[in-house]
């Protein structure tokens, strides 16, 4: 066994006379060079000379452990401006020479011998690859635009293949990957989430024999991927083209994570998938589109008349019977059987998918073609019926991800105004439901959005807004100038010349005795209403905007309950608080709540229902997405709808924010009184501020 404090003392009598060494020649340098060179022999003694803990069971280095550094860094004497040393300086001995420790070397420009080329770091392409990776490498310059329209997809995607060095994502030596024929799949099945399958080219990577085209296919189908996760998430069309008194929050996806989850999946179709809405009322309605194509989408064929066709199984005694008539395969493509599509004979698929169409039209489910069944087929209602089940499942892509509380279990109200239901929603399942009463059609339409409710008033005072001052209430003063007195209104002049009237508390209140407050742009609400016998109607589109609710002490309970389950709030408990003073009762978690326009949608019996499309929004958007694409669909808007007019970056849209028939009321009490009154105009130039809804 060594001794090691002897070796230990040498050791260090070592390192001592090298540094003293080294010191020597640095100081010597300094004299013309005030800046040395980093790891400077000098510096790499002081380095060496710094204890250092020793690995365990190895024994201390000795003296003879160490040899000369051959590549120890010494200055070119070609380039210094040292003076020359005239005495010889004592050359050490082999075993006073320390080692330079390998990352201490010294950069390139204090070397003696400067490297002739940068080496260039090796290549993680496939060399099959290697010249698609180039072409891309190409088409990212000043060609990416064609592919990709969008700056921020332009910036993902580069980024993305940089990191990759290029190399292709779609094709390994020229063959399609397992996530390319998933991504292909997911695009051309476009259409069974209501999209259209033509908006997200396919490229034929069978026809790409050079690395060109197989760079061009690998650019379009990227874009397609991205194409189809933007709209499968926030549309095919943004709310604000189709109305300004709609407003949902964003979420727009994020190109350079759709590529990194999409390509890093396991199930690339799954992945992309993803990005369809996750609502269990989305997919429902996707399920009866799937039932209203037969299964499958198919071209716009009429069925002719013929003589009734059925498939009889095969026996023991007789073989299966397919009857064969020329009719088979235009019903083939009208209900989606893709197998054998040129076969003419009505065999057991073709009769399975005529059960499934009778059963989704409520026919006689026998799996016979006959008259009845070719007119329903035929029927230009099934193509309504496809056509508002789309547009329903377009809407649906506009709403939240998540559209509850989860502090609350998920919980949240929806109110689908044609519909005139309002439900309250916790756990998945609904707790609670009433009916509603929604804006008229025109200007009072009530506004699609989502907002979260953060109190509610018992006993609320109604601040009349300025459009029913200027247009019912100053003309019905003219014809009564006691009416104002007679229902209980209260009415201010301010110095300005202004006028304010309000309605205090109590059983006769236009919002009656609770509002339920979700502040928004649209200064719209929830309220109690003292014209209860509106609710007895089929079609309850009669407010000014806000919505009037059935039952608003059950509702108020039902709320409080869920945010403050400990409270014990009841019916009764909320009606003892009536009186004429206003009390306000604050959530501490607020309840988001969605208003939709739900003109489709599965009941709980699983049945389609089908609503009125009272505001006119599906034609608007069947405009849309039928007959334009990109810059047009702001023309077709406006042609369907001549109201419109695209929201400015205000806070109110620009044909919302001083319009004297938006921010009103109504029905007013002087319409009761006195039928109507003809509307008179607001004095000339008042600025009607925007209040409260009724």
């Amino acid at each position: 066994m060594r001794d090691c404090s002897k070796n230990r003392a040498g050791f260090d009598r070592v390192l001592m006379a090298v540094a003293a060494t080294f010191l020597t020649v640095s100081a010597t340098s300094a004299l013309a060079q005030t800046d040395p060179p980093r790891n400077s022999a000098a510096e790499l003694a002081i380095d060496a000379a710094i204890p250092r803990p020793e690995p365990a069971n190895v024994p201390p280095p000795t003296a003879s452990d160490f040899k000369p550094d051959a590549t120890a860094s010494v200055p070119d004497a070609a380039k210094t401006t040292e003076p020359k040393i005239t005495e010889k300086a004592a050359e050490p001995k082999p075993s006073d020479v320390v080692t330079a420790p390998a990352a201490a070397t010294p950069p390139a420009e204090a070397t003696a011998t400067p490297a002739a080329e940068p080496v260039k770091a090796a290549s993680n392409v496939p060399p099959a690859d290697q010249p698609v990776a180039d072409k891309l490498r190409e088409l990212m310059g000043a060609k990416a635009s064609r592919y990709f329209e969008r700056k921020g997809e332009r910036a993902a995607v580069e980024k993305f293949y940089t990191a990759r060095e290029f190399a292709p994502l779609w094709t390994q030596a020229g063959t399609v990957t397992a996530s390319a024929k998933g991504v292909i799949a997911r695009l051309k099945d476009a259409a069974a989430e209501g999209l259209n399958a033509a908006d997200y080219p396919v490229p034929d990577f069978t026809a790409a024999a050079t690395p060109d085209a197989l760079a061009e296919a690998e650019m379009k189908l990227t874009a397609s991927m991205l194409d189809y996760a933007r709209q499968a998430q926030s549309g095919r069309m943004h709310w604000s083209q189709v109305s300004a008194d709609i407003l949902y929050p964003e979420h727009p996806t994020d190109p350079a994570e759709v590529l990194a989850n999409v390509t890093s999946a396991k199930d690339a179709s799954a992945a992309l998938d993803g990005y369809n809405p996750p609502h269990k009322l989305y997919r429902e309605l996707k399920a009866k589109l799937a039932e209203l194509r037969g299964q499958g989408e198919g071209p716009v064929v009429q069925i002719a008349e013929g003589p009734a066709l059925a498939f009889k199984a095969a026996t023991k005694k007789q073989p299966a019977v397919a009857p064969e008539d020329s009719r088979v395969p235009q019903l083939r493509a009208k209900l989606g059987v893709t197998a054998n599509a040129d076969d003419t004979h009505y065999d057991a698929k073709v009769a399975e998918a005529v059960r499934k169409f009778q059963e989704s039209a409520e026919l006689k489910v026998t799996g016979v073609l006959d008259d009845r069944t070719v007119k329903a087929i035929n029927s230009p209602k099934r193509d309504r019926q496809i056509d508002a089940v789309i547009v329903n499942m377009e809407r649906w892509r506009w709403l939240p991800r998540q559209l509850g509380a989860a502090s609350l279990g998920n919980a949240y109200v929806i109110l689908n105004i044609p519909d005139f239901t309002l439900k309250v929603m916790q756990n998945g399942a609904q707790v609670w439901t009433t009916r509603v009463v929604t804006g008229k059609p025109g200007q009072h339409a009530t506004p699609l959005l989502t907002e979260t409710m953060k109190f509610i008033t018992v006993n609320p005072t109604w601040n009349v807004p300025p459009s029913i001052i200027y247009n019912e209430y100053l003309p019905a003063l003219q014809q009564d100038p006691t009416v104002l007195q007679r229902m209980g209104l209260k009415l201010e002049r301010a110095r300005d010349g202004s006028i304010h009237i309000s309605q205090p508390p109590g059983e006769a209140n236009a919002l009656g005795r609770i509002r339920f407050n979700f502040p928004n742009k649209f200064l719209v609400y929830q309220h109690d209403t003292p014209d209860k016998n509106l609710f007895a109607k089929e079609e309850r589109a009669f407010s000014h905007g806000c919505m009037r609710v059935q039952n608003p002490d059950v509702y108020a309970s039902t709320l409080l309950n869920i945010t403050m389950p400990n409270d014990k709030y009841t019916p009764e408990k909320i009606r003892s608080m009536y009186g004429h003073s206003e009390i306000d009762i604050k959530f501490p978690t607020a309840i988001p709540v969605n208003i939709t326009y739900q003109t489709a949608f599965v009941d709980d019996a699983g049945k389609l229902q089908l609503r009125k499309d009272i505001y006119g929004r599906d034609a608007q958007m069947l405009a849309l997405l039928k007959n334009t694409r990109g810059k047009d669909m702001e023309n077709v808007v406006a042609r369907a709808n001549p109201s419109y007019t695209r929201p400015s970056g205000s806070a109110l849209p620009s044909n919302v924010a001083y319009n004297s028939d938006y921010g009103s009321s109504g029905p007013s009490f002087f319409e009761r009184l006195f039928g109507g009154p003809s509307p008179a105009p607001a004095p000339p130039g008042r600025r009607q501020q925007p209040q409260q809804r009724w």
